[in-house]
């Protein structure tokens, strides 16, 4: 360990009788050390690289919180087993076709934004096998809701963000008026990440424009253009950094002041997605190229690469123990690999190419939504939800 951020405390009880003139000589070639290594460290910190050796080591010394801490994975076949008997639901109530789906930090609610420029909230809990759980209508906005997120501090509060050019927050516990505020922005929204310290929310729209918002006061505090496309964005779980992604196959990390720290070239095409893994140890990012990478923390190495899809990937899941990455692209099926081996584990054949994807984040309970239509040719809006027993 470097001496900085580490503790040194000498006492009577742990240094043995020594004569004095050996004692202050050890002490003197300790503290000769200890200057060495602060020099290293400095010297280290002003290289280059210093910026991608700032993030990881910040990351590394940094404890996920206990519901992140890593556990034993499955193994393929125990995850195989796990899946071996699925019980199918289809959650029905929006009138086109379902953009995004989440659920909140315990898992009690699903939250799902659709083109119908609607939101709503699923009570889990009441989901039957024949009948769609009860729902909490969330109107209001002017145009399709494109992705929504929920405050990771709590259960109770929304962000979803729309093409009508804003940011609307809502407390679920407010049933009659769920409605908190609505922040005008810049442009037609299309991602929105909630900071895992529930502080500062992000928004990306269309032009390529980010916008940093302060969670407490509800405004504005940095307005950043950027000159080329920003797909998704995604706090990393310390909440210390903002990652994008960008058609130059880059993944990009900021401060929340929106100040670029690092820019990893991760694949040749566009990158549309990122997740993080819940153990804290990854995060994966799907590409135009139809392949999958997965990356360690807090190193930011590839460390595997999933090629089973054949089309350009839309969205990616981590299972709440991290064992099973879902994604989907624009052919009718999920794959679900297995995370530390980047083995097949299940092929999920759906009625339509999929949008979102969403783990359970306590169980093996997986939602996802996409293109389905009707005999007509029109939207159906279903959310479809397969529970592991």
């Amino acid at each position: 360990n470097h001496f900085f951020g580490s503790e040194c405390i000498l006492t009577s009880e742990c240094t043995p009788s020594l004569p004095a003139s050996v004692f202050c000589a050890f002490l003197g070639l300790f503290l000769f050390c200890c200057w060495g290594d602060a020099c290293l460290y400095v010297s280290k910190m002003t290289s280059p690289t210093a910026a991608s050796a700032a993030v990881a080591s910040s990351s590394a010394s940094v404890a996920p919180p206990p519901s992140f801490l890593p556990c034993p994975p499955l193994s393929v076949k125990e995850c195989q087993a796990r899946l071996a008997r699925p019980e199918p639901r289809n959650w029905t109530g929006h009138r086109s076709k379902v953009h995004s789906v989440t659920f909140n930090r315990d898992g009690s609610r699903l939250a799902s934004g659709s083109l119908d420029k609607t939101a709503r909230v699923w009570d889990v809990a009441s989901d039957l096998k024949y009948q769609p759980p009860s729902s909490l209508l969330l109107q209001g906005h002017l145009g399709p809701v494109d992705q929504l997120c929920w405050d990771p501090t709590g259960c109770t509060q929304l962000a979803t963000a729309s093409s009508d050019k804003t940011l609307r927050v809502w407390d679920i516990r407010q049933h009659n008026n769920p409605h908190v505020v609505t922040i005008n922005t810049i442009g037609e929204n299309i991602n929105v990440t909630w900071c895992p310290d529930g502080n500062h929310i992000a928004v990306g729209n269309k032009d390529d424009i980010v916008t940093m918002i302060d969670a407490r006061k509800f405004k504005a505090t940095k307005i950043q253009k950027f000159y080329h496309e920003v797909n998704e964005c995604k706090w990393d779980n310390t909440g210390r950094y903002l990652f994008m992604t960008t058609e130059l196959g880059t993944i990009e990390i900021f401060t929340h002041e929106l100040k670029r720290l690092v820019s990893i070239h991760a694949h040749p095409s566009n990158i549309y997605c990122i997740e993080f893994s819940k153990c804290g140890r990854f995060f994966a990012v799907g590409s135009a190229d139809a392949i999958v990478s997965l990356f360690s923390l807090p190193e930011m190495i590839c460390v595997r690469t999933f090629t089973r899809l054949e089309y350009p990937v839309r969205t990616i899941s981590f299972s709440h123990d991290s064992s099973i990455l879902a994604s989907a692209s624009e052919e009718p099926l999920i794959d679900l690999s297995h995370v530390p081996t980047g083995e097949a584990v299940h092929t999920l054949k759906t009625l339509a190419p999929n949008n979102t994807v969403a783990w359970h984040p306590t169980d093996f309970i997986l939602a996802y939504a996409g293109e389905e239509k009707d005999r007509s040719e029109r939207d159906e809006g279903n959310i479809r939800v397969l529970r592991y027993n």
